[in-house]
């Protein structure tokens, strides 16, 4: 394959893999004053979802959470995001790791 081919068949999945995303309901999630807002976030069951967590404290904080099977450092004053698996209907508990004493959420799946 030539260079030039190799190239665009990249190119083609990168513009694919970001066009995926783009179709991913995606849900909001701000760390600050050690303390996330919302404290609980409901998201629809059975449907991947793109989750952008916010830090707008100086420090990083890490968003984990094991009943999820995703941890996540965030930057002090910038963001990131996680893809979260379809999941079934409860009730799933994150928190700050940094701040694992009152930095504490849920997200409901219904």
């Amino acid at each position: 394959m030539t260079k030039l081919l190799k190239n665009a068949a990249l190119a083609s999945l990168l513009l694919t893999s970001f066009a995926t995303l783009a179709d991913i309901p995606t849900y909001e999630l701000v760390m600050k004053d050690h303390q996330f807002q919302p404290a609980e976030l409901t998201i629809p069951a059975a449907q991947k979802v793109k989750l952008v967590i916010k830090n707008q404290d100086d420090n990083a904080e890490e968003f984990e959470s094991h009943a999820l099977h995703v941890e996540k450092i965030i930057p002090g004053n910038s963001q990131g995001f996680v893809i979260l698996r379809p999941l079934e209907e409860g009730e799933y508990k994150f928190v700050g790791e940094f701040h694992e004493d009152k930095m504490i959420g849920h997200i409901i799946v219904k």
